[in-house]
């Protein structure tokens, strides 16, 4: 990865090049892929129970098979090689690794990772690993799962158990993805497993999980060679007022301290947002923050993973229930503990299948403040990218321009922040394969590659071609 300093020219036609060294990858997460859920010792995660219960996932879809890379996996890293990418970031499933979230690792789990990474440097892609895309062991959530201080300390080991197993060969390492959708979507609002609807627990989770992340750093620095790199990745949410009134300003405030500075503030600056406390005050003291937790959080990182979508738009408002209109599914419980006079809009203009508004300035808009909040720290986008309503034409191609403006638009926007002084040092378009979308099923495809689900069949669409040819030259054209 690159330096800010080492940026492009400014002559015309070099106006949208790349720094030399930008990391150009694309991304996946276990459960939305691998399948083989109850082969070579992987017992259940949260995500498996949450699936298999009736009513919580579209069409009743599990990711019992997913897109069965567990068992082609040569096969996606021919495409990735194919594709030009230069690195792959993917997530390690911790139930495959340890399946009751205690005690020492199965190999055979870790063989698929360490056979995995293998080949991708084999191919020349640089292996980037997540320890934890929402998949917690089962036993740990019958346990008390992440509102409770020890799912942190387990969490602890299972890092080390990764790192001592894979750190002579990946070299990149984040902690968390999204830890926002597991705290609060998983125990605020239940639209993702595992399903609990306690705005209390999910304050609690969003702790333990920061305490997760901050020991988890520790585990990975004590084994992991000088030169490796490890980060968090948040979704960060860029929140708008609808309108200029002092309302409007303080529901950006709420939603801000609840979506962003829950996370940054001890991660990044080594303390919680007095405002959240105060904003929360009515449903918990948050003593279950303890002496030296802050210290264990606020850990040096190498750089900032950021996935970004969409920007949220929020006003003030005398009612409740509002949350619904805010993009992450709906529920009669909110996600947003301590905000209920705020309420949620559709941004204006086009949106991908998923309802969510296509806005590149937002990307803009959020890395220049992430820039400006946290000057010394590099900025990676580990997500980016959007779900259309793809198919196989008769011929056997997908054809999805509307993806590739997407894609271009945002890109665009990463170009132009690093231009204005964001030191962004990579992308990964989110998602390589079209997958198990959550609480959606195989209803939404957000891949550069088409999946055909009966039999498996991976079809790059015409984005993965336009992508690939981004990646090789690092120029942007047409945007």
């Amino acid at each position: 990865m690159v330096t800010a300093a080492q940026q492009t020219a400014s002559a015309p036609d070099a106006a949208r090049t790349f720094p030399k060294g930008f990391l150009w990858g694309s991304a996946t997460a276990a459960y939305q892929i691998e399948g083989a859920a109850a082969e070579d010792g992987r017992t259940p995660s949260i995500w498996d129970t949450y699936a298999r219960t009736p009513g919580r996932v579209r069409n009743g879809d599990t990711g019992d098979i997913a897109t069965d890379h567990y068992h082609r996996r040569r096969e996606d890293v021919a495409l990735m090689a194919e594709l030009g990418l230069g690195a792959y970031r993917f997530s390690l499933a911790w139930p495959r690794i340890q399946p009751t979230g205690r005690g020492p690792a199965v190999q055979k789990g870790l063989d698929f990772y360490r056979r995995l990474v293998d080949e991708l440097l084999e191919k020349g892609i640089q292996p980037v690993a997540t320890l934890y895309h929402w998949d917690l062991p089962q036993e740990l959530e019958d346990a008390g799962g992440w509102p409770e201080r020890a799912t942190a300390e387990r969490f602890a080991e299972y890092a080390a158990l990764a790192a001592d197993a894979l750190g002579d060969r990946v070299k990149t390492w984040t902690t968390l993805n999204e830890p926002w959708c597991s705290a609060f979507l998983g125990y605020g609002s239940g639209v993702h497993a595992p399903g609990r609807t306690d705005p209390v627990a999910a304050l609690r989770a969003a702790h333990h999980l920061n305490l997760g992340h901050g020991l988890a750093v520790q585990a990975l620095r004590d084994r992991l060679r000088a030169d490796a790199q490890v980060s968090v990745t948040l979704n960060i949410h860029h929140v708008r007022p609808l309108t200029a009134t002092d309302g409007d300003a303080d529901a950006v405030r709420r939603i801000d301290a609840l979506a962003n500075r829950v996370f940054t503030g001890p991660m990044l600056n080594g303390a919680y947002p007095e405002d959240l406390f105060k904003d929360t005050a009515e449903l918990t003291d948050w003593s279950f923050v303890q002496d030296g937790d802050l210290q264990r959080i606020h850990q040096p990182l190498d750089f900032l993973g950021v996935n970004y979508y969409t920007p949220t738009v929020v006003s003030e408002t005398d009612g409740d229930g509002t949350h619904t209109s805010d993009g992450h599914g709906n529920s009669t419980h909110s996600p947003w503990p301590g905000a209920d006079r705020v309420a949620f809009h559709q941004p204006p203009g086009d949106t991908t299948a998923m309802g969510w508004a296509v806005d590149p300035s937002g990307l803009y808009d959020l890395l220049r403040r992430l820039a400006s909040d946290f000057p010394e720290l590099p900025l990676v986008i580990t997500e980016n990218g959007a779900a259309f309503d793809d198919y196989a034409d008769p011929a056997g191609q997908v054809n999805d321009p509307a993806r590739i403006a997407y894609v271009r638009g945002h890109l665009a926007a990463v170009h132009q922040a690093i231009l204005d002084g964001a030191d962004v040092r990579g992308y990964f378009l989110w998602s390589l394969l079209d997958n198990f979308e959550w609480a959606h099923g195989y209803s939404k495809r957000f891949g550069a590659v088409y999946v055909d689900y009966p039999t498996g069949t991976r079809i790059p669409k015409a984005s993965a071609r336009w992508y690939s040819e981004v990646a090789r030259t690092g120029v942007l054209l047409g945007a």
